[in-house]
């Protein structure tokens, strides 16, 4: 108590009796004193409105980020980008708090106050405060007088009838004081609580009243404020009116319109902080109501999804319940969706060409083509992300075959029935792995299937690097590209017989991404050159961040036609197979690309994506760093104006060239070329015979 009377109440009892002195009316000292701790507190209301200005600022790339890390495995990275970016525009998100770490101790000091005006108005000492209120007790015969005591000897001293008890322990200019001060205001006696039958009931209808007029200001006119949905705003107006309302009826009137007075006044300072700092010269509306229309385009999807989700259920548990009924599994696929067939595909069809294995086919898709497969061996289900937790723990096989990383980091776990599962793990690209997936990320496979043997390097140095147990590695190869080489083959001649050489630009959707960073650059030394340019986002670009792709449509769909093509149909493959040059990023389909068509690829250096920290620590280089110049050509963004075309000539001149280049990395990058199923399924069959 002593801590807060001298932090708190004794600088707010001074400015108060300062007040008092000056005017000499109780309630016109509440009202100066509201006004003054609104002006000492102004600059930090200017500081309240500069952070909050940043934050709606920064809305619109927040959500980004939220598009970007949609996942619960990418939340911490979520939140250090978010970071970052709260760095990058000196955002403090603690600043928000000040109001209400300001307002509590003013409120404290000023109950105070009210209950103690001897001390902290009329200054009287504290030993004649204590001998005033033993005369009190006496007279009222009481032990004690409570928190009001001082109110109550006050009341006491104004009575005529009892003034004279108290001439003995003080002095007759304290007494004359004592009398002189007077609570009332306006005909309100400011000391007192309200009830409903007495007329201070108008200073909690006052307050109800102020706390909503701040309210409706504040949806209208606060920078922050504004941008909350009307549940928020609503929600957050009855709050604080119905709070004003009890909190003012259950302390002195005094306080209550202090509070009266301060929302009056903040109201007023809404529109100050607004002219002294207006928003609408640092807050770019238009992006961030295109980031609003973005995010209820991407809410409208995952209202969909979930609808999906809601209508699949029955199916879900039928499917649920039916795979875990089923007795004597030994062979599971998991698919996350449907185009991730594809990663299995020539292993299973070994499997069931030679074999009478029965394959067990979960996927997380309720549309996956698997369910077209009228195959009696592959056994398709549908499990989704929530029911896929207890299927995983309860799993009973002999072989679990999936392409998702961080088994047992995460929420999907091995099997809690059965520790003798052998778990093998298939690549989603061809080369290198160290940089693009999470670090620790395959530590809890058993077996690994690499598709050449850069993947078997890095994963021998990260048990090194970890002392882990060495896995079962396979040199499998990659069937993906092994179809996609057979499916340009068989149509060779229709994608070469073409009177216009066509270059795809194909990037990745991470940031700084060729679409985001570089495109201008491209088309300006592209477009008009007698070439037929196709750009193809990446299907999450288009998903995660429809804002930004339609101000591409907006800004050069006026372009499109036989030489210029935006192209979001992503159900063909066209447009990759028929492509003289193909223009990335970052992406993975850079190598299918050239090693499925044997053509070369040109790389734009943005900013890298690297989900593993770490990987730097491992002693090799990632093959998608060294290999860049030998499929292709690649260009800083700085040099995109200046060699953009002379690099695309040089790689159409050289093709023989590039196309024996690209052939050599096959042999020595890529394990057993059109032969990657036949060696899958080998292992897979052999495994299940022992």
């Amino acid at each position: 108590m002593k801590l807060i009377d001298i932090i708190i109440t004794t600088p707010i009892g001074s400015i108060m009796a300062f007040c008092y002195n000056l005017i000499g009316n109780y309630g016109w000292t509440i009202i100066i004193f509201t006004l003054i701790i609104k002006l000492i507190t102004l600059p930090i209301g200017v500081l309240i409105q500069k952070n909050s200005i940043k934050m709606v600022k920064m809305q619109p790339m927040i959500d980004e980020l939220k598009r970007k890390y949609p996942d619960k495995a990418d939340k911490e990275q979520f939140m250090e980008e978010q970071i970052e970016l709260f760095k990058k525009e000196k955002y403090n998100a603690g600043i928000g708090c000040l109001p209400m770490l300001i307002q509590i101790p003013i409120i404290i000091g000023i109950i105070y106050v009210i209950y103690n005006p001897l001390k902290y108005l009329l200054g009287v000492n504290a030993t004649t405060i204590n001998a005033l209120n033993s005369v009190a007790m006496k007279i009222l015969g009481v032990n004690e007088l409570g928190h009001s005591g001082t109110l109550t000897v006050v009341e006491l001293i104004q009575n005529q009838k009892y003034t004279h008890f108290f001439s003995a322990v003080t002095s007759e200019n304290i007494i004359n004081l004592i009398r002189q001060f007077d609570t009332s205001f306006m005909g309100l006696n400011l000391s007192l609580t309200p009830t409903f039958e007495s007329s201070l009931m108008i200073i909690p209808i006052l307050s109800a009243l102020s706390a909503l007029l701040l309210c409706l200001v504040q949806n209208r006119e606060n920078v922050l404020q504004q941008e909350q949905g009307a549940l928020s705003k609503w929600g957050m107006t009855i709050f604080l009116v119905l709070f004003s309302l009890y909190f003012t009826f259950i302390v002195p009137a005094g306080v209550g319109l202090y509070w009266i007075c301060s929302n009056v006044l903040s109201t007023i300072q809404i529109y100050i902080l607004n002219w002294i700092y207006n928003p609408k010269k640092y807050i770019d509306y238009e992006y961030l109501q295109a980031s609003k229309e973005a995010n209820r385009v991407l809410k409208q999807i995952n209202k969909q999804k979930q609808q999906e989700i809601k209508k699949n259920e029955p199916r879900e548990r039928q499917d649920y319940k039916r795979f875990l009924n089923s007795e004597g599994k030994r062979l599971v696929f998991y698919s996350e969706k449907s185009g991730f067939y594809k990663y299995f595909e020539n292993v299973i069809d070994e499997i069931i060409n030679r074999s009478n294995i029965v394959i067990h086919y979960i996927t997380s898709d309720p549309y996956d083509a698997i369910f077209n497969k009228n195959n009696p061996r592959i056994l398709p289900y549908y499990v989704g992300e929530k029911k896929l937790i207890p299927l995983f723990m309860k799993m009973d096989a002999d072989i679990v075959v999936m392409t998702m990383p961080d088994l047992d980091n995460f929420h999907i776990k091995r099997s809690m029935v059965r520790k003798d599962i052998e778990y093998i793990y298939m690549f989603h690209a061809p080369l290198s792995f160290i940089m693009t997936i999470r670090d620790k990320a395959l530590d809890n496979y058993d077996t690994i299937f690499c598709t050449g043997i850069h993947q078997a390097h890095e994963i021998r140095e990260s048990e090194k690097l970890y002392n882990l147990k060495p896995k079962m590695l396979v040199e499998c190869g990659y069937g993906v590209i092994e179809n996609m080489r057979i499916h340009y083959a068989n149509n060779k001649e229709g994608y070469s017989n073409k009177k216009v050489k066509r270059i795809l630009i194909a990037p990745s959707w991470q940031e700084d991404n060729i679409l985001d960073s570089c495109l201008d650059e491209i088309l300006d030394n592209l477009l008009d050159k007698g070439f037929h340019i196709i750009i193809r986002p990446h299907p999450e670009y288009v998903k995660r961040f429809p804002m930004r792709w339609n101000q591409i449509m907006d800004k050069y769909g006026r372009k499109t036609g036989e030489l210029f093509t935006l192209e979001t149909d992503f159900s063909s493959n066209e447009t990759v197979y028929s492509s003289d040059v193909l223009i990335t990023d970052w992406s993975g389909i850079a190598y299918e690309y050239s090693l499925a068509t044997l053509k070369p690829s040109l790389f734009i250096n943005t900013k890298m994506k690297i989900a593993n920290p770490n990987w730097e620590q491992i002693p090799l280089s990632p093959l998608s760093l060294t290999l860049r110049n030998v499929i292709g050509i690649q260009l800083e963004k700085s040099e995109v104006s200046n060699q953009i075309f002379t690099s695309i000539q040089t790689l159409l001149r050289n093709k023989t060239e590039y196309q024996k280049q690209i052939k050599e990395i096959e042999e020595k990058y890529i394990f057993n070329f059109g032969r990657s199923g036949m060696i899958g399924a080998s292992y897979i069959i052999a495994r299940l015979k022992n």
